[in-house]
């Protein structure tokens, strides 16, 4: 008897804390769903309009960056006034130098058209000050050096022309502007962080005029040129000596984009993230295939480079391969988000040899297999992912896509679980049947012994 009580007197007590830890729960995930509804909001935009505004960024999946400015010159690394602290007065010689003889933008919108890219975003000034558009705020700018023209505004008549749709890289921070003011990644920063140290650095310096600055010249960017379509704003670094949303005043910042060009796309790089349409898309830079993984079901592009460098880069040697740049965009679209790949082009204005025969190799591929990249996203969870390859899925044309990251080896293709589902087979590159036969609930599809003549083919499935 006194066991049986004690049995029950302390299946009372777990039944109790059983019932408080799941009051706990849901009240924490009450909290997060309130939170996550209650974010504040800066502009009257629906759901259904923001979906329509982005449809087409969705669509493209594919997209150029190009990073170009004075660093072409140093020709190690964009980030080389940083790295080698250098000063304004000996990064000079770039801007009294920089003369691009070379520079055809009609003929990087055509190699971007051909390997496939539906947008591109240009750097119209980076992190070293530099404009490379006729800006009336300062005379740090292409139009006053050699080159003696605005060289944004022929990039986007050239894209236009070709049909991409057009984008504009800013750089929040500027390490030419006298009143910036020095922080942990400015080329003129302490040895040691101290306050003391920064006082002494930023003595005379104003924030207050450079964010005058900033707005003035975004506003310049989006209305100069006609429709932008995408603004990429970078970056923030929030903490004790970084720069977050309260100096750039990313709140009038965005309202300002907006108010100019309200059907933009704009990145996530303002810090607004605490705001419910602060953003339209995230940013993972540089990261692995993956990786990119976990950012199914967000809205996301993944910007990479062809090798380890944004900017040119001469004797850098850790350029991608054809198979990994081609996993790097098969994987963003089976998992619903954007590759933006980029080109650093030299300081006489035109693409490196190694990016021109990157950009050819995409050609050839995309020429023949872009329709399982347009249009597709991540595929439904009913249909399984066969062994080693990928997925990406046409919802509209009722097409799946299986890209055969590893040829089979035995002569037959398995996908798992699809019987009754597959009305039709083929290879995408040349519409050629695959023949089908079911075995169990699974489908066979007969390989031909010879892997056809692309890195990673591409199988077309008709669905019921």
């Amino acid at each position: 008897n006194i066991l049986h009580q004690n049995k029950i007197h302390y299946m009372k007590k777990i039944s109790s804390l059983a019932t408080c830890l799941l009051f706990l729960t849901l009240s924490s995930f009450l909290t997060i769903q309130v939170t996550a509804q209650t974010k504040p909001s800066l502009s009257k935009e629906t759901p259904d309009q923001k979906l329509k505004r982005m449809q087409w960024w969705k669509d493209a999946r594919f997209g150029m960056f190009i990073h170009w400015g004075l660093y072409a010159l140093p020709a190690r690394h964009e980030w080389v006034k940083n790295q080698e602290r250098i000063t304004n007065e000996t990064y000079q010689k770039y801007f009294d130098e920089f003369n691009p003889d070379l520079f055809e933008p009609k003929k990087w919108a055509k190699e971007a058209k051909a390997a496939g890219m539906k947008y591109a975003v240009l750097t119209t000034k980076h992190h070293e000050g530099f404009c490379l558009f006729d800006s009336k705020y300062t005379n740090y700018k292409a139009t006053n050096t050699a080159a003696k023209r605005d060289l944004v505004k022929e990039y986007v008549d050239a894209f236009r022309a070709e049909g991409i749709k057009i984008g504009f890289y800013y750089s929040l921070i500027d390490w030419h502007h006298p009143d910036f003011t020095i922080d942990e990644v400015h080329p003129q920063r302490p040895l040691i962080n101290s306050d003391t140290a920064y006082a002494r650095l930023n003595k005379g310096r104003d924030m207050t005029k450079y964010r005058t600055y900033l707005y003035n010249q975004v506003t310049e960017l989006l209305s100069n040129y006609g429709k932008i379509d995408i603004m990429w704003l970078d970056f923030s670094f929030p903490g004790k000596y970084g720069k977050g949303k309260d100096d750039w005043n990313s709140v009038e910042l965005i309202k300002q984009v907006r108010k100019l060009q309200p059907a933009i796309i704009v990145n996530n790089r303002l810090d607004l993230a605490s705001y419910a349409d602060g953003e339209d898309f995230d940013t993972p830079e540089q990261v692995s295939p993956k990786e990119l993984e976990k950012y199914k079901g967000k809205t996301w592009e993944t910007c990479q480079t062809f090798s380890g460098s944004w900017g040119y880069y001469r004797d850098e040697n850790s350029w991608k391969t054809h198979r990994q740049l081609l996993d790097l965009l098969i994987t963003a679209t089976s998992n619903g988000g954007n590759l933006i790949l980029n080109v650093g082009p030299t300081a006489r204005g035109e693409f490196d040899y190694r990016a021109i025969n990157a950009l050819d190799s995409l050609s050839q591929w995309m020429h023949a297999n872009s329709k399982a990249i347009y249009y597709c996203t991540f595929a439904p969870d009913t249909f399984q992912v066969p062994e080693k390859d990928k997925l990406t899925y046409n919802a509209a044309a009722k097409r799946l896509y299986v890209h055969l990251l590893e040829y089979p080896a035995a002569g037959n293709l398995v996908l798992p679980g699809y019987k009754g589902k597959i009305k039709y087979a083929q290879f995408l590159h040349d519409n050629s049947e695959l023949k089908m036969k079911e075995e169990g609930n699974d489908i066979l599809l007969t390989m031909p012994v010879k892997k056809p003549g692309y890195e990673i083919p591409v199988v077309e499935l008709t669905l019921n």
